[in-house]
């Protein structure tokens, strides 16, 4: 793997940036119109350009994302490519969890995952017995980490406090403009329990891809970057953060890359942090999606 890794105290690694695959083959179904040699190519530019995590869930496109993840890396080694996928809501009972996982392992053509989420909290299954399949599966070697998605303080300390392994990552809509991780305080609570925060978004659907305030302007300047590579780093420049963004252009994922090696200043993370207009929280934004 690149040197573009993020390190916990734990045992534990992942690129800084990554590919996320959010409508790729379609959205909650599969499109049959998708031109799924576009993503493919996609994909595939983005691991030979360094970016090499790629973003997935059983829900997308109801698996067929998984299927066209597959299809993208199978001409890599295995150990070249970091995966995640996620669990479905709608899974997380215990047989539930161990057959999702099977079903992800055999769309996507790999014998364990990197990474696995729990996508969303479902309040109608015990979390309990969640977290008891998640450690059987890393316990027969087909998963290598734990990992939660879209989770608050308090149902990440009730899920930790069921399995002895460490969940190593929280996934969160974190970006320039969403700020609900720092607003409820979720990225200090990462940062301060050795926690990964993966931020899903980060370009915030687009819009901060171009310059559209003096602030984004003078910081790009500064730095000679494009606004999605100054949004990106401002991200991937935190303690504990990463970041995951979707794109199938390919002049886009190239462009992405010119976030890496490199670090923003703290007085800059800082003035942007405190300063950058229009900043919402996450509950106004969905209808974005």
């Amino acid at each position: 793997m690149p040197n573009n890794l993020k390190k916990l105290t734990y045992n534990f690694e992942m690129p800084a940036l990554g590919m996320g695959t959010w409508k790729i083959g379609g959205r909650d179904k599969r499109n049959y119109n998708n031109d799924d040699q576009k993503d493919i190519n996609a994909l595939r530019a983005a691991i030979d350009s360094g970016i090499n995590h790629i973003d997935t869930a059983e829900s997308y496109a109801d698996g067929y994302a998984e299927t066209l993840v597959g299809q993208a890396i199978k001409k890599y080694s295995r150990e070249k490519v970091f995966i995640t996928s996620k669990v479905a809501q709608s899974s997380l009972k215990y047989k539930d969890v161990l057959n999702a996982c099977k079903n992800s392992l055999k769309r996507l053509g790999i014998n364990y995952l990197d990474l696995y989420l729990i996508h969303w909290p479902n309040s109608l299954i015990p979390l309990e017995e969640t977290l008891k399949a998640m450690d059987e599966l890393k316990k027969q070697g087909l998963i290598r980490n734990i990992g939660l998605s879209n989770f608050n303080k308090k149902q990440f300390l009730e899920a930790q406090s069921y399995t002895k392994n460490k969940i190593v990552a929280l996934q969160l809509h974190y970006s320039l403009v969403c700020r609900e991780p720092e607003k409820r305080g979720l990225l200090e609570f990462c940062q301060k329990n050795d926690v990964m925060l993966i931020a899903w978004q980060p370009l915030q659907y687009g819009f901060l891809a171009s310059i559209r305030n003096p602030l984004q302007e003078s910081i790009c300047l500064k730095y000679k970057k494009t606004p999605s590579q100054i949004a990106l780093n401002w991200l991937i420049s935190k303690k504990n953060v990463v970041a995951i963004s979707k794109t199938n252009n390919i002049d886009h994922i190239r462009e992405n890359t010119g976030a890496l090696g490199w670090n923003m200043d703290e007085e800059d993370i800082e003035h942007l942090r405190r300063s950058f207009p229009n900043q919402e929280s996450v509950s106004s934004l969905r209808a974005l999606a």
